[in-house]
């Protein structure tokens, strides 16, 4: 399994300029129209690895326009349209520079932080004679800054708002968005057997300056799952939780001695551990669709998505 989508240049009319995220390759044209292709890229601790994953992108994106789709009368969302595995379509917004992370359980980042001793996050204090994987009384909402390089930075709500990055005004409006998300991601998943543990959602404000739902959400790239059956009694043995989202990776590197530092060398990417990486993306896919998953075929498909692209907008 060694083809994938790492890179592609599409040739379209009207490209006004061309964003390349860790994962993403954004293409923002006339008419405040978006070409978003979700690559195979993998990326953890803030760096990109240098192998892709075989069926990831495809599996963000048609997660990603699943869940957008079932949450769209909750908060306006700036998806069109989906004319290929890997891409989609939507209206331009201009983003808000936070991402709003929300965690019902104290898991990944969080429970790292509470591990060396510290009790606040992002100005919220936490209880003491918790361990990882406990849930919180109720879920905490700890965002973070977006960083165009290195990593992203955790940012209280207060912070927030006094250094000018969201209003008062916007940012009591996309945390209540935020909250009434993750309910509805919540039983979406409790209806596949699953927890949804932490996500992130992003936020910007469309032209006429209503506030929109970016990105993706509910992904194994944007959130946590933990199985249902046998949470409890994984917590009172003090058992890893069985998850499914990409924290097996981040726990795979740290093993390997890499968290993302100056210095520190990747591990190898064997074929064996790309293949167990794309098999893991893919039980995601299923068990929180409820859906097989239908493998596109990987030859060409810088060529398929060019196709599919053009053949959309000729259609326009």
């Amino acid at each position: 399994m060694t083809k994938t989508l790492m890179k592609i240049d599409l040739n379209l009319k009207g490209v006004k300029s061309i964003y390349s995220g860790k994962v993403r390759e954004i293409y923002y044209l006339e008419n405040e129209l978006i070409v978003m292709i979700v690559t195979d890229r993998l990326s953890a601790f803030d760096v990109v690895l240098p192998k892709g994953i075989p069926y990831k992108g495809q599996i963000l994106n048609q997660i990603a326009t699943k869940m957008l789709i079932d949450t769209k009368d909750i908060v306006p969302n700036w998806l069109m349209t989906s004319p290929d595995p890997n891409v989609s379509v939507g209206r331009y917004c201009k983003p808000f520079k936070i991402e709003m992370v929300i965690r019902g359980y104290l898991s990944g980042h969080a429970a790292r932080i509470y591990k060396s001793g510290l009790r606040e996050i992002c100005g919220i204090k936490l209880q003491e004679g918790m361990k990882e994987n406990d849930k919180f009384d109720s879920p905490i909402i700890t965002p973070t800054t977006k960083a165009k390089k290195g990593h992203d930075m955790d940012i209280s709500k207060d912070e927030i708002i006094s250094k000018g990055i969201v209003s008062e005004k916007d940012y009591k409006l996309i945390e209540e968005y935020t909250k009434k998300l993750f309910k509805k991601g919540t039983e979406i998943a409790k209806s596949q057997g699953l927890i949804l543990v932490d996500t992130k959602y992003e936020f910007g404000k469309s032209t006429s300056g209503e506030i929109i739902l970016l990105d993706e959400i509910h992904t194994p790239d944007s959130s946590r799952y933990f199985y249902e059956n046998g949470y409890d009694k994984r917590q009172i043995n003090n058992i890893p939780q069985k998850q499914l989202s990409k924290e097996f990776v981040r726990k795979w590197l740290i093993s390997e001695g890499f968290q993302g530092l100056k210095k520190q060398k990747l591990p190898e990417f064997t074929s064996t551990r790309i293949e167990s990486i794309s098999n893991r993306y893919i039980e995601l896919y299923e068990k929180i669709t409820g859906e097989k998953f239908e493998k596109t075929p990987l030859d060409s498909i810088k060529e398929r998505v060019q196709t599919n692209v053009e053949k959309y907008f000729n259609n326009y």
